[in-house]
């Protein structure tokens, strides 16, 4: 599939690279060529961490279940639903579908928060559980990462239609990755 989703980005670029080279778009024709470059390498991006997830779940499947993995199949439904929409946003040129993808992204985001403290505290009050559950976060990163290029999708998609970038702050929950250990507070039950 990896190898298939390449030679489909390869594909867009050439066909790309033709458009312009043989037609000279302006204006609102070079922003919807250059739009739909862009956004065939975010979805190539998207396969890239779906390979990685199910490279992973192939190796924990052969253990027994985690406690805290009951998280990642609604941060999947998530980000299956942004990529729904901002797919659909594109085809239906819906401006205000797109930016409510952009604005969904804190509910992924959130959801890895959660999970991530989580299953440190469960990594601390389970040793053994260590290396399913590390294979667990990097396959709540990489559903949060979905999460994230749908956002971009839904960016490059606002811009083609409006012609205009979003002016709000971009929607970002995850603090994780600034977090020191002492700032992370176990998840409440």
């Amino acid at each position: 599939m990896d190898k298939r989703l390449d030679a489909l980005e390869f594909e867009a670029d050439a066909l790309v690279v033709q458009m312009i080279a043989r037609r000279s778009p302006v204006a609102d024709d070079l922003r919807e060529i250059i739009s739909a470059l862009k956004i065939t390498g975010m979805l190539e991006r998207v396969g890239d961490f779906a390979k990685n997830i199910a490279k992973r779940v192939t190796v924990i499947s052969q253990s027994a279940p985690v406690r805290p993995a009951a998280t990642i199949p609604q941060m999947a439904q998530e980000a299956h639903m942004m990529i729904s929409n901002v797919l659909e946003a594109y085809v239906e040129r819906d401006s205000a579908k797109a930016v409510m993808v952009w604005r969904s992204d804190d509910r992924v985001d959130a959801l890895y928060n959660s999970l991530f403290r989580e299953l440190l505290t469960y990594m601390m009050e389970s040793p053994s559980s260590i290396t399913q559950s590390t294979h667990l976060l990097f396959i709540a990163k990489n559903i949060e990462r979905i999460g994230d290029q749908a956002t971009n999708i839904a960016e490059v998609i606002y811009f083609a239609i409006e012609g205009e970038p979003l002016e709000d702050d971009r929607p970002k929950s995850d603090t994780t990755s600034f977090a020191r250990p002492d700032q992370i507070a176990p998840p409440r039950t």
